[in-house]
């Protein structure tokens, strides 16, 4: 007898037994819990699932409340503002003792918040595509910012505590290379929305920001237009940095992939002048200004108006338009940032013969990348520490002639925290100059922005979380904003957020102020050198050497502008991001503990107490355990007990000391374990996660398939889960009905499976070898699917130089691995007793045994394999197979997956 009630005023229907938690799920109401699977016996242990009855009383755990009579016509809410309370302090008392770094230190450096640990662990599986992907969503000119950015995110990168960091930056340019690369030119997945959504957003300014906001508010649906004064999109990046360090090909190409989205950029058209301010915001929805920081900072010396003296943006905007300003063969560059490196650098090509760079500080606190100083130095530009410019002085023609600088020693930290430089007194030196540039800052020029409020330095006053000016509608970011000029990621971030917030303004007329200013909660470590080098010992052992590009010598580089840092070949980009330390969490992507602290907005500080620093990873053969990440919810021994019939996992101990391990301590491998990795799916957290069909371990998001398992004529129902055309997992289906998996299946499958387009491709590869090759060998595995195997015989038809075709040397289920497969049948075949003593009965390895035998090709013999031991192949084609026989250091071995 069904009965009715209601949740969240919705009517729903149950029967008695059934859990709350269930009912709601079915209903398509999601009820938070960390410690509940349908499969098994309701446990109540994380507080999370609470719910409130109408008419207020205690709060309900949902896991373990059962529908009954006296539930009809109840009313239940899981929203209300004591359940939200309740699972706020459930998460905060949890993320207390949950010790790990949800995301790695480098993402959190990154202004833009890319996941770097994403992109160089895809490019170290060769995923370039995908790896592109996750830069485009947070960067849409990837292979102009990774070769300008000062990559904050290496310097908090971990492996420079072991030795050097990785080259976080040029993967980034790796990536985006291969694209542009490409016939098609554009390789991505950054494609305009399906749906146009009518509204209209105008852009002022093409720069880093202003093509940030536009690509990223085209992607939402809205038409865009650039508002763009120069006579070329792309900012400082177009006139700002030199042609050697940014080809502008290159920037023209990544610009055209964003007008792909359907973005209108309009050159030339100056705010003020050629249409006003306010007819762009009467025609638009919206305006986002975003024009940057083009004034040269004025140092305020006595002959800075001199002819000769120019500013450092204006020096390298005008060689940037082409033109070759006269600056003579003796040049002084002011300033110690990577505008100045760009200018001192750019003097040294335009032939200048003496090239000094005048800074205040010392070497040490130069704000300029050290290997744009290494290699200006190289050039030839000489260092001229501890000087500051006191006054330009003139020659006969009126034109500055002499620098006299006061020479400064280090005081006391400023703000900044580096050292104040302080003049010495009475103390000068005199350089002979035909050209001063000063390098020094930048500022805004508001003209023609009437009615924005503006700081004292001329910067558009912006909500640091919203990024709204005073008018409505109008919304700024980018170096025009409050504090003024920052580095180009800084400025894309902004873009990302302010576009985000355009969006939400357009669609509800207004932008949540405290949900923009809202971080989502990570847990994160701050680890000392001897932590980092004892938490990654396993890794000291691997090659280490930071792998660098090839570039140019000084020489070379001082004669011309072309671009002299050549980018990383394959196999170096491969080699290089191999070497990523995988700080972040691989569970990253399905923890629930995670998802429901950012949604929840928890402050763990509030309940802090001791914490748990166990450091107790251990790695099995198919997964790793990291005990600091459990929260004692007990799924894993639970499901292990209650669907494996096994007891390997248990929680030992009392109170706050209480840990998950295996019985009596000992290592999985001598313990019962089945390998089975039920408890990996059931974790909650990233305390239980398998190991990958990856060559590099990597969060990343994947798309799943459900098919048939075929490593054994079960045929259990698996998900595949794949990145691009890899196979990462193979997982159990979804929900209460889902089958238990064996070793096979959940971990010795994926390493077999590949995408339909990835067989594609290797199948392509296994012809072209076929065809150069004298002696070929086949060697075939029985988990081939029917019409695979009949490709088989087709293409071993067509070989002229084929030596023998075979199966691979495994006729039934592996001895280790019977048990696991015997109770998965088991629990999975409960209900039809008949096909279960079939399927027990029959431990045949594959679905295609009787198809190979058909198509006369046997398991391969002992000739077959003196044939390749001793090299009597050059070739061998393996289709689908786990294990080859030992083959001659000569012979090649090409595999061809199988699809699923």
């Amino acid at each position: 007898m069904s009965i009715e009630f209601k949740i969240n005023d919705i009517p729903v229907s149950a029967e008695a037994g059934e859990m709350i938690v269930e009912v709601a799920a079915r209903y398509g109401i999601e009820i938070p819990t960390l410690c509940h699977d349908p499969r098994i016996k309701s446990y109540g242990a994380c507080g999370m699932c609470v719910i409130e009855a109408k008419g207020g009383g205690k709060l309900l755990r949902s896991c373990s409340t059962e529908v009954n009579e006296r539930t009809a016509g109840m009313e239940y809410y899981t929203d209300t503002p004591r359940t939200i309370q309740a699972r706020k302090l459930a998460l905060e008392l949890l993320m207390s003792d949950h010790t790990g770094d949800c995301r790695p230190p480098c993402m959190e450096a990154c202004p833009a918040e890319t996941d770097c640990q994403g992109y160089v662990g895809l490019i170290a599986n060769g995923l370039n595509a995908q790896a592109l992907d996750v830069i485009m969503d947070k960067i849409p000119l990837p292979a102009s910012i990774g070769r300008v950015c000062p990559h904050p995110c290496e310097k908090k990168c971990r492996r420079g505590q072991l030795d050097e960091p990785i080259s976080i930056a040029s993967l980034k340019r790796f990536a985006a290379d291969v694209n542009l690369s490409r016939a098609d030119n554009a390789v991505t997945t950054l494609k305009p929305a399906a749906a146009r959504t009518g509204k209209t957003v105008a852009v002022i300014g093409g720069g880093p920001a202003g093509l940030t906001a536009a690509s990223a508010l085209a992607r939402k649906g809205h038409s865009v237009t650039v508002y763009e004064a120069m006579p070329e999109a792309g900012g400082m990046l177009r006139y700002g940095i030199p042609e050697y360090r940014l080809p502008k090909d290159v920037l023209r190409k990544e610009i055209a992939i964003l007008e792909s989205l359907g973005i209108t950029i309009k050159t030339g058209v100056r705010i003020g002048r050629d249409v006003s301010f306010d007819q762009l915001r009467a025609d638009n929805d919206a305006v986002v200004v975003a024009i940057g920081a083009w004034v040269s900072s004025k140092m305020r010396v006595p002959g800075e108006d001199l002819k000769g003296v120019l500013g450092g943006i204006d020096f390298l905007r005008e060689v940037a338009t082409g033109g070759r300003p006269d600056i003579g063969e003796k040049v002084a560059i002011c300033g110690g940032g990577n505008t100045a490196m760009d200018a001192c650098r750019t003097a040294v090509r335009l032939g200048a013969k003496e090239v000094y760079t005048i800074y205040r500080r010392t070497r040490a606190e130069m704000p300029a990348e050290q290997i744009e100083i290494t290699e200006a130095e190289e050039e030839g530009v000489v260092f001229k520490f501890l000087c500051n410019p006191a006054e330009l002085i003139a020659g006969a023609d009126g034109r500055v002639k002499t620098v006299k600088a006061q020479v400064m020693e280090l005081g006391a930290p400023d703000a900044s925290g580096r050292r104040s430089p302080v003049p010495v007194e009475g103390k000068f030196e005199y350089i002979d100059v035909d050209t001063v540039i000063m390098a020094i800052g930048q500022g805004v020029d508001p003209a023609g922005l009437d009615g924005l409020e503006l700081t004292r330095k001329n910067t558009v006053v912006a909500d640091e979380d919203t990024f709204e000016t005073n008018l409505t509608g109008v919304f700024a970011c980018g170096d025009v904003t409050n504090k003024g000029p920052g580095i180009a990621v800084a400025a894309i971030a902004e873009a990302q957020k302010a576009a985000k917030a355009v969006d939400e303004y357009l669609a509800a007329g207004c932008v949540d102020k405290a949900n923009a200013a809202r971080k989502p909660f990570l847990s994160r470590r701050k680890l000392s050198d001897a932590q980092v080098k004892t938490l990654y010992a396993h890794r000291l052992a691997e090659p280490s050497d930071r792998v660098h590009m090839a570039e140019d010598n000084a020489e070379t580089r001082r004669s011309n502008f072309r671009e002299y840092a050549k980018g990383f070949t394959p196999d170096e980009a491969r080699a290089e991001a191999a070497r990523c330390l995988e700080c972040g969490c691989m569970d990253y992507f399905e923890c629930k503990l995670a998802r429901y602290a950012g949604q929840y907005d928890i402050h763990p500080e509030r309940v802090e107490g001791f914490r748990h620093d166990r450091n107790m990873r251990v790695e099995s053969e198919y997964f790793v355990r990291d005990t600091d990440k459990c929260i004692l919810c007990g799924l894993c021994a639970r499901a292990c007990e209650q669907l494996a019939g096994k007891t390997v996992l248990g929680l030992v101990g009392r109170g706050f000391d209480t840990i998950v391990q295996p019985e009596f301590g000992l290592p999985l491998a001598d313990t019962e374990c089945l390998s089975c990795g039920l408890c990996v799916s059931v974790c909650p957290t990233g305390a239980l996660t398998e190991k990958t069909a990856l060559d590099k371990q990597v969060p990343v998001r994947e798309e799943y398939t459900e098919t048939t398992c075929r490593m054994c004529p079960a045929g259990c129902t698996v998900r595949v889960a794949a990145c691009g055309d890899k196979v990462t997992r193979v997982l159990p289906a979804k929900g209460k009905d889902a089958q238990l998996l064996c070793t096979l299946g959940r971990f010795e499958l994926p390493r077999l499976l590949t995408a339909a387009k990835g067989q594609a491709a290797q199948y392509t590869e296994a012809l072209a070898e076929a065809a150069a090759a004298e002696r070929v060998a086949v060697v075939v595995s029985p988990v081939l699917s029917d019409a695979e195997l009949g490709h088989v015989a087709e293409l071993t038809g067509k070989l002229k130089n084929l030596v023998f075709a075979a199966a691979e040397d495994i006729a039934t289920v592996p001895a280790a691995m019977e048990e696991s497969r015997r109770t998965a049948i088991s629990h999975n075949f409960s209900g039809a007793p008949e096909l279960k003593a079939q399927l027990l009965a029959d431990n045949s390895y594959g679905i295609s045994s009787g198809r190979l035998a058909a198509l006369g090709i046997a398991r391969i013999n002992d000739a077959q394999k003196a044939l390749l031991k001793n090299g009597g192949v050059d070739l061998v084609l393996a289709f689908g197979v786990r294990e080859l026989p030992e083959t001659a250091d000569g012979v090649k071995v090409v595999r061809v997956k199988a699809a699923f």
